[in-house]
């Protein structure tokens, strides 16, 4: 009786196994590779936002000169809300130029704001009061002015799409990617109890 060697042929795998795994490889490389942008997109939007704090509260000579800073008794708003010359809000703004309780919102808004960034958590938080700021700061700039109330021409170089709105877009856009998960500690923060029964808190 004859016995037939080498009858057995090795398991190959199934049309299209193969290429679905390959697919779910890429597809896991790019998530964490779009983790991981959006990671340095929050960073970098965080470090926007603390070093906008950290020269109006102590004057590094950039943007604030020194002896004018904040801790030195200096309005971080004043000078910008004073200086606001075009658009309906115009009178507004400048009778809050100064005030304390602007100074105070506004300081802490930058730096609430730059901390959840940096930190990675709170991203909701940080873009619901964000957006806020930057819309006020839109309105105080308004950018479809095209002359200001001084009849000089405004030089706005867009209407309606300054960084101001960027920046508020880029902020929902990592709230709603969670972006603080990757080298952030939005991990953690979702665990606390009170967060973990709010979702919104995320």
């Amino acid at each position: 009786m004859a016995v037939h060697e080498g009858s057995h042929r090795p398991a190959t795998s199934r049309p299209g196994q193969q290429t679905a795994s390959t697919a779910g490889a890429a597809r896991t490389e790019s998530d964490v590779f779009l983790a991981r942008t959006l990671a340095v997109v929050r960073l970098v939007l965080g470090g926007v936002f603390l070093w906008a704090f950290g020269d109006k509260a102590f004057g590094w000579g950039y943007a604030t000169p020194g002896g004018a800073a904040w801790t030195d008794g200096g309005s971080p708003t004043k000078g910008f809300l004073s200086g606001v010359s075009a658009g309906p809000f115009e009178s507004t703004f400048h009778t809050w130029a100064g005030q304390g309780w602007v100074d105070w919102l506004f300081m802490l808004g930058l730096l609430s704001i730059g901390v959840a960034l940096v930190a990675g958590f709170a991203l909701r938080f940080a873009a619901a009061a964000g957006t806020l700021m930057m819309g006020l700061m839109w309105l105080a700039e308004w950018p479809p002015a095209r002359h200001l109330s001084d009849g000089a021409p405004s030089m706005s170089s867009n209407p309606l799409l300054d960084y101001h709105l960027v920046y508020a877009v880029v902020l929902i856009a990592l709230a709603a990617a969670c972006a603080g998960r990757t080298w952030g500690l939005s991990t953690l923060w979702e665990r606390l109890p009170v967060v973990n029964r709010n979702r919104w808190f995320h």
